[in-house]
C-alpha cells in the first residue's frame, strides 16, 4: 500500500521535479505539471497519454480510474494511493515524468 509520503518521496526522486501549491492540492511539476496530490493524502492525478490511461485502468481498475471530466479525456488519471504499491506509484510517476520533461523540451 502506497501513502502521501511515499508519493511525494517518489516524485521528488525523479530528474528536476519541483513541488508547490495547486489550488487545494500539491503539484509536481518539472516545468509543466506531471502529477497533483489531493489534501487528504488518498489519490493523486497523474498526467498519462489517453491510450496510457486506457491500458492502466484497464490493468488495475481499482488502482487507477480516469477522470471524468476535459482533463480525464486528456489523459489525466485518478490513482488511489490505498489500492496502489510503491512499484505502482513509481511506474505511474515515471511516465507522467517523461510527458513533462518532453514536453518542456519543445517549448
Amino acid at each position: 500500500m502506497a501513502d502521501s509520503e511515499s508519493f511525494t518521496r517518489i516524485a521528488l526522486a525523479l530528474p528536476g521535479a519541483t513541488s508547490g501549491p495547486h489550488f487545494d492540492r500539491t503539484a509536481f511539476k518539472v516545468k509543466r505539471t506531471f502529477a497533483t496530490l489531493a489534501a487528504d493524502g488518498l489519490s493523486a492525478n497523474l498526467k498519462f497519454t489517453p491510450d496510457e490511461q486506457e491500458f492502466k485502468c484497464q490493468l488495475a481498475p481499482e488502482v487507477f480510474q480516469a477522470i471524468d471530466n476535459g482533463w480525464g479525456r486528456q489523459g489525466w488519471t485518478t490513482i488511489w494511493l490505498r489500492a496502489a504499491t510503491n512499484e505502482d506509484v513509481a511506474a505511474a510517476l515515471e511516465i507522467a515524468h517523461v510527458h513533462a520533461v518532453g514536453a518542456a523540451k519543445k517549448r
